[in-house]
């Protein structure tokens, strides 16, 4: 949750003076009659009371944690729009002055950009908490506002929305949260109230036109008929930027948020009581300042609950924003972080340190170290909770030590953030050796799903199989292909999909391997705010290299200096392998 909603207490009630005008009268009545037995039918309907509001609060909590979800995956799904816009048309110009015009229509789908957009993406979605919880919250809070409404339920004007006031209607708030729970698991796709890929196929073959036209001799294949090889190349490139969103799970990100509305939720009302006090304010400014918008008193209206949205895309696009707020909750802080650090320094730091440790876990896993390497990688998810390699490097060296228990839990974790085909096999390892052969199996056909050329998976597979008595020796073309069909029954996988052939023929130079390498970080200065007075009173802010650094800003500039690679979308350069 962010850190304005994260002081959720009980509020304790006002100490109030004995007397008649005291509001414990009835209370006091009633201890005075029974002085040592207690009323065991007024005990029973009390309880039943505090059972009815914990049913509610759940409720609340659940439904408020499955909109953030669906949150999370339309408003990445936004980002990865704005990504195919305005980075992948710089990607395919790079790619293509490499290997030719027609090299992304026939490499699109390779190892090496599949694994550069994971790492990326990685990178983004570390990031979904910070940037989705504060609006996700307040839309829910809207949609439960509304809901309340709709149904006549009082709302204060400080205070907000009282949970108690919704008791009455638990049976409806809990119809909404079954129509959550009935949606398919949130899934990035592109949002159809978004434009076309135009805007950067223009932007490409402006840039490639520009670039060739200043040649003295132009290259023969960029002479004729490269502006449709250029067009299907980027739009190859943008359907794998989305197949690889998809091996993404939203459910595994967002901890700060999941956990407290979760574990951390209070049963007695006070969570929701808070939330309402928080967000009220901000609800009504927005109304007095905007108006209410079509569409947004209906019951349930709003994001999080299988809507697009209302078609505002400036509310979607929250991934444009720079994170350099400062002023997080000292509580959700680590003890070595400086509260004075913004959120984008934060996360530099974060990254930068766990992959310090990662890389001295990978030192002592080359020296078979294993149990040091062990508490590295520890270190490293402990420092970067949202970024699933941390998890399979453990996987690893739990591996090599025969824990076969803690492998398997490490892959669980890691593949529910990202479907990966190294945490099937390694988790498929893991089980086999426990004796859930089953499971093993379901792990390697997991693979074959998207790698269906993957040869280990399916030496292991057929090593858990029984043995194929009835398989075709192949001796022909025909044989061949009757092999095939029948290797993918054996093993239980659909038959892979015909690749469809390309309009453009395949050239020597569209075999050229490329390589993407991310580029380091370097000893970028830390820089001071100033606020100055000009002569005619206005405010100034001015920027100034910051000399006399603090302890923490000191390590920033440490780990900065180590050069380590820090995936992102214009940090990389193409070359030839």
């Amino acid at each position: 949750m962010p850190a304005k909603y994260s002081h959720i207490k009980k509020r304790t009630p006002n100490p109030k003076k004995n007397g008649k005008g005291s509001g414990n009268g009835s209370k006091q009545v009633l201890k005075h009659r029974h002085p040592h037995h207690p009323n065991p039918h007024a005990d029973r309907s009390v309880a039943q009371a505090m059972s009815a509001v914990t049913q509610l609060e759940r409720a609340i909590s659940r439904i408020l944690l499955l909109r953030y979800e669906q949150d999370i995956a339309r408003l990445f799904s936004t980002r990865l729009h704005d990504i195919a816009l305005v980075h992948l048309p710089t990607f395919v110009m790079r790619c293509v002055t490499l290997g030719g015009p027609s090299w992304a229509v026939h490499n699109a789908d390779c190892e090496e950009i599949k694994n550069f957009f994971r790492a990326a993406i990685s990178m983004d979605m570390r990031q979904a908490g910070e940037r989705v919880a504060t609006k996700s919250v307040l839309w829910s809070y809207t949609a439960l506002r509304h809901f309340a409404m709709s149904n006549n339920v009082t709302i204060c004007q400080k205070r907000g929305l009282h949970s108690m006031r919704l008791l009455p209607h638990y049976l409806s708030l809990k119809g909404h949260l079954d129509v959550l729970e009935a949606l398919p698991p949130p899934v990035m796709s592109k949002p159809p109230h978004l434009g076309s890929l135009k805007e950067g196929i223009q932007a490409l073959e402006e840039a490639c036109e520009q670039k060739y036209a200043r040649w003295s001799q132009v290259p023969p294949e960029w002479q004729h008929d490269w502006r449709p090889k250029v067009r299907l190349g980027y739009e190859k490139v943008t359907q794998t930027l989305w197949r690889v969103a998809r091996e993404f799970d939203v459910r595994g990100y967002g901890q700060v948020l999941r956990e407290k509305l979760s574990t951390k939720w209070c049963d007695c009302g006070c969570s929701t009581d808070h939330l309402g006090e928080v967000c009220e304010k901000t609800v009504r400014e927005d109304e007095e300042e905007s108006g209410v918008r079509s569409g947004k008193q209906r019951e349930w209206d709003g994001r999080g609950s299988g809507i697009f949205g209302w078609e505002t895309e400036e509310e979607e696009d929250i991934w444009e924003l720079e994170l350099d707020f400062s002023g997080m909750d000292p509580d959700d802080l680590d003890e070595d972080i400086d509260p004075s650090m913004t959120i984008g320094e934060i996360m530099e730091w974060r990254f930068l340190k766990a992959e310090r440790e990662k890389e001295q876990g990978n030192t002592a896993f080359r020296r078979s170290l294993f149990d040091v390497a062990i508490t590295h990688y520890v270190a490293a998810h402990k420092i970067e909770p949202e970024l699933p390699h941390y998890q399979l490097n453990l996987a690893a060296a739990y591996l090599k030590l025969n824990n076969w228990i803690a492998a398997e839990k490490a892959c669980t974790k890691a593949l529910s953030q990202h479907r990966s085909g190294k945490g099937y096999f390694r988790r498929a390892r893991a089980r086999k050796m426990l004796g859930k052969t089953d499971d093993a199996i379901r792990d390697l056909r997991a693979i074959l799903r998207f790698q269906p050329s993957n040869n280990d998976a399916i030496t292991e597979l057929l090593d858990l199989l029984p043995p194929d008595t009835n398989a075709p020796t192949p001796s022909s073309s025909s044989a061949d292909q009757q092999y095939l069909e029948h290797l993918h029954e054996h093993l239980g996988i659909a038959k892979p999909k015909t690749i469809k052939l390309s309009p453009f023929p395949r050239v020597p130079s569209d075999s050229q391997k490329l390589k993407i390498v991310i580029l380091p970080t370097n000893d970028v200065p830390i820089w001071e705010h100033h606020h100055e007075v000009t002569e005619k009173g206005k405010q100034k802010l001015t920027m100034t290299i910051k000399t006399n650094l603090t302890p923490r800003e000191a390590e920033m500039q440490k780990l900065r200096r180590e050069n380590t690679a820090y995936p992102s979308w214009d940090r990389y350069v193409v070359k030839k392998a």
